[in-house]
């Protein structure tokens, strides 16, 4: 049994004795001044009024408590762990040396083919295998609770155990329950010692990689580390310290790189560098996410007439910058501050989920188009919501998914890509393909009309000095 059913139960016997004993010591009174002071009961008016009176006031005053416990319950009604705020206001007293973070990451896949029923009892059962495995630890009690959806956060007091170890046998264990396929990752820090609140946000910063399926190699962090990692990337933010790679993109038709794919690091004070998939989910959590943007805008725009004229550089924004009413500002002033060729410019959008206000969002990307910018969709055909906006919105050029790329001797592939080649060149929309490490893929991407290839089989990246030294 959880630790949280265990007081639950303990919660509401004290509260049925809270309720209990004055009801007996009121019944008790009234029964004693009827029957021995006064003698005979008398069945009276006033004595009927008097008993329906103790008989509701110890009903409504036990309804009462009843009530009062359900809204005031510490524990989750589908899992039966702790609830969000129990579990915060028990880690006051209990001081744990780990904190970790569990998710179900494919919790909207189960809930769009599984009854509602069927996945609170898939919730229900991951948490007590979970709690089964700890104890095989030796880890009794452990405090257990949810957060919202499926995140899951557990708390260990004690040390001396390998939490990667423990998760790691968890998840191979139960990869499926009750015939459903599960997705796990999990997070976790030492030390907790600080704000609930920001080792809360830090768990989460580890779990957002973009490399999630390498998951759990590096997802044990001291909180401490993890405070001067969100520093220095604050830090950097603020000086503007981007480094910048250059990956080429080769036209097919011409054999010329007229193109190249920016890829952005920021380096410390001491310098280091950040990769992307380690800061960028800590600004998005600060809300820095558009500050960010506009650097990294402001050093492309200024980068752009220090190299030959007939170079485009294509990059990543997220879209929520672009749909934010001064960013965009700001970036048309930009535009405006500085002589450039704005085709030069292309845009780079990565959504996993149609936005719900698709009309809305395009009269966006109809600004940005406006003012001359080119439009791209990155990791085409990987998602429903690239194929979505292909339907109402055209644009400049597409860069296909990974997966298209690298097995070109799949039959069924293959297919699929030329078919996405077809389509696209029948809009009028240059394709790009990147990851081409072999003279193999080359040459059969080629052979279907592809217009850019990018990858070590073209030419391995290169640094903004070489750029500029190349290029000027």
């Amino acid at each position: 049994m959880l630790l949280s059913e265990l007081e639950e139960r303990e919660r509401r016997f004290k509260l049925a004795l809270r309720a209990g004993i004055p009801v007996l010591l009121l019944i008790s009174l009234v029964f004693y001044s009827l029957f021995v002071q006064e003698g005979t009961f008398q069945p009276t008016l006033i004595n009927g009024f008097l008993i329906a009176g103790i008989i509701f006031i110890t009903i409504y005053f036990n309804y009462f408590l009843i009530e009062m416990s359900v809204k005031e319950t510490i524990v989750d009604s589908t899992t039966q762990s702790f609830n969000e705020k129990a579990f915060i206001d028990k880690l006051e007293v209990y001081h744990p040396k780990t904190l970790i973070l569990l998710v179900v990451k494919n919790l909207s896949t189960i809930d769009d083919n599984y009854s509602a029923e069927k996945v609170d009892l898939l919730l229900y059962t991951i948490i007590h295998k979970l709690n089964t495995t700890l104890n095989q630890y030796g880890l009794r009690n452990p405090l257990i609770g949810r957060r919202y959806g499926a995140e899951f956060l557990i708390a260990l007091n004690k040390e001396g155990y390998d939490v990667k170890e423990i998760f790691e046998k968890f998840i191979a264990e139960n990869k499926e329950i009750n015939d459903i396929a599960i997705d796990y990752s999990f997070s976790a820090v030492t030390d907790t010692e600080g704000n609930i609140e920001q080792i809360l946000g830090q768990l989460k910063d580890l779990l957002a990689s973009p490399q999630d399926k390498y998951k759990n190699q590096d997802n044990v962090k001291n909180a401490e580390e993890v405070s001067q990692t969100e520093q220095a990337i604050i830090d950097a933010l603020n000086n503007k310290h981007f480094k910048l790679g250059f990956r080429p993109l080769e036209n097919t038709h011409t054999n010329q790189i007229e193109i190249y794919e920016i890829v952005s690091k920021l380096i410390s004070n001491d310098n280091k560098e950040i990769l992307p998939r380690v800061y960028l989910p800590i600004i998005n959590r600060l809300g820095l996410g558009i500050k960010y943007d506009l650097a990294l805008v402001e050093h492309i725009i200024k980068l752009l007439p220090l190299v030959d004229k007939q170079l485009s550089f294509t990059f990543n924004l997220s879209p929520f910058s672009l749909r934010n009413k001064h960013f965009q500002e700001s970036f048309f002033a930009l535009l405006k501050q500085h002589d450039i060729q704005t085709s030069r410019l292309i845009i780079q959008l990565y959504e996993r989920k149609t936005h719900h206000d698709l009309s809305g969002y395009f009269k966006t990307l109809a600004t940005f188009r406006a003012q001359g910018i080119r439009i791209c969709i990155d990791n085409f055909g990987s998602s429903n919501a690239s194929m979505e906006y292909m339907k109402h919105f055209k644009f400049d050029m597409v860069q296909f998914d990974r997966d298209y790329v690298t097995n070109l001797e799949d039959g069924t592939n293959m297919a699929m890509l030329s078919s996405l080649v077809t389509m696209s060149k029948d809009l009028q929309i240059l394709t790009v393909a990147k990851w081409v490490d072999k003279t193999s893929q080359k040459n059969k991407l080629i052979a279907l009309g592809v217009d850019y290839l990018q990858g070590f089989g073209i030419e391995k990246p290169i640094s903004e000095e070489t750029l500029i030294n190349r290029y000027n």
